[in-house]
């Protein structure tokens, strides 16, 4: 690891926040055990998770998507794994090129290990990602909190989703576990699970627990998958009608704007902010050895 000063930013979409490290040659070895260090919220900077800013050119994963987009998102896990995309954190990217000079208000094309994602930076400060198509397995489970059972609607973005609706927030329960559900066959890798309640006309507010990591403060994926339920649950499939519709989904973090496509594409947009930048110390990126 270099000792010479390894420059970073702090950013956060709807509280989703992320260490951000431009590097656009690649130049910066960032093993697992120093992005788990930098991402730790007493000992690092803290995170939920890593974004590695790098020209498509210069990485052997994305070189192959150079033509499409110049730049490339090596996102990372708070624990330091990789992953393949994070729907808050390409928002979060996005808003560092512009603030860098290095790309302008308008359409922009993100590679990442999901493949290319578009984006748009509105010039009213939202940025809009293309968050893929949603599926509608038809295999449900019911959720079961404090002894109380209730269906679910399957939805998957890329990742899988069950969507409960319920009278009030607080029949989420704590979420500091993750709560049961059956059939295990459904989800064997485990789920997303989504409490919704409705605010009014085509707007909902939800909890989530992330498979893995409990209750957070923003989950996009999990916000597209309830803009879907609560569509089918209105009564309104884009699909049928050829009208794309558009929720307003509250989480804990923030609010997001989802607007589901006749064809099936669901776009995310959302605010994205950068609160921080600085040095970082250079023991801090030493690899641990032993």
């Amino acid at each position: 690891m270099s000792t010479s000063q390894i420059a970073f930013l702090k950013g956060h979409g709807t509280e989703n926040d992320f260490v951000i490290i431009p590097d656009p040659d690649n130049g910066t070895d960032l093993p697992a055990s120093v992005v788990a260090r930098l991402c730790d919220r007493r000992a690092g900077i803290g995170g939920d998770g890593l974004l590695h800013v790098v020209r498509s050119a210069a990485h052997p994963e994305a070189r192959a998507m150079a033509a499409e987009a110049e730049w490339f998102m090596d996102y990372r896990n708070a624990d330091g794994s990789v992953a393949e995309m994070c729907g808050n954190g390409v928002r979060v990217f996005a808003r560092h090129l512009q603030r860098a000079g290095l790309v302008a208000e308008g359409d922009l094309a993100v590679a990442t290990r999901g493949g290319v994602k578009r984006v748009h930076i509105a010039g009213d400060g939202d940025i809009t990602v293309s968050m893929g198509k949603r599926v509608l397995p038809q295999e449900h489970v019911t959720v079961t909190v404090d002894g109380r059972s209730r269906p679910t609607r399957n939805v998957n973005m890329g990742n899988p989703h069950a969507v409960v609706f319920v009278e009030d927030l607080a029949h989420a329960g704590d979420l500091y576990s993750a709560p049961e559900f059956a059939p295990a066959a459904v989800y064997p890798d485990g789920v997303n699970i989504e409490f919704v309640v409705g605010r009014g006309p085509r707007h909902v507010a939800m909890r989530v627990h992330e498979r893995g990591s409990g209750e957070t403060r923003s989950c996009g994926t999990g916000a597209c998958a309830v803009a879907v339920a609560a569509a089918r649950r209105d009564g309104v499939d884009p699909e049928l009608t050829g009208s794309p519709v558009t929720y307003r989904v509250d989480l804990p973090g923030g609010t997001l704007m989802i607007t589901e496509h006749p064809d099936g594409a669901v776009d995310m947009t959302g605010p994205a902010v950068i609160v921080a930048e600085g040095f970082i110390d250079p023991a801090l990126l030493e690899t641990v050895h032993g």
